[in-house]
């Protein structure tokens, strides 16, 4: 399988978006760790700004993927936690979409990746959790419970001794609840 230079600076620039944000995207370090020039940079995207629009574009579809995963998983652990594992790079970026979700762009695609993975997650989690609620109840434990994620996580937590940990509180907290 061979990789086009567009796709390869996309896949690094998405990296670096989900490790320090869009104030980490800078064209000259992100060249150096494409290999190639800055030139290369601009034939291809012509701006940061058109080049974030292809991220943003690259997210969805990485959303669009977990979303499939976790609509075959059968549970939290292991199944759901595998693939949160699988996919961190991805969550972390969508950290960094809540984290900037003050710009419009970010916050559009920050509501579309929560619809496309939200659902799929959810009914793992009513499932795993064998949760005796309203739909409404269910969904606003689920809103807090997710904030409150994507506060924790970070590059080190999104390991499988931490997210089995974070899960068995977050049942522990609800089950309070029925």
């Amino acid at each position: 399988m061979t990789t086009d230079i567009k796709e390869i600076w996309i896949i690094k620039g998405y990296e670096i978006f989900a490790t320090y944000g869009q104030n980490g995207l800078k064209i000259e370090p992100l060249s150096k760790k494409v290999g190639k020039s800055k030139s290369s940079f601009y034939h291809h995207f012509a701006d940061l700004e058109i080049f974030t629009e292809y991220l943003l574009k690259y997210h969805i579809e990485r959303t669009k993927i977990i979303a499939r995963k976790e609509q075959n998983a059968e549970n939290i652990d292991p199944e759901l936690i595998n693939i949160l594992i699988e996919h961190k790079i991805d969550l972390l970026f969508n950290r960094q979409l809540r984290i900037n979700q003050n710009v419009t762009p970010l916050a559009n695609i920050l509501q579309k990746s929560n619809k496309i993975v939200g659902d799929a997650f959810l009914d793992i989690w009513i499932s795993d959790l064998d949760l005796q609620l309203s739909q409404k109840q269910v969904e606003g434990i689920f809103s807090l419970a997710l904030e409150n994620f994507f506060l924790q996580i970070n590059i080190e937590t999104l390991n499988y001794e931490w997210l089995s940990s974070y899960f068995k509180n977050l049942k522990k907290i609800v089950s309070n609840f029925v």
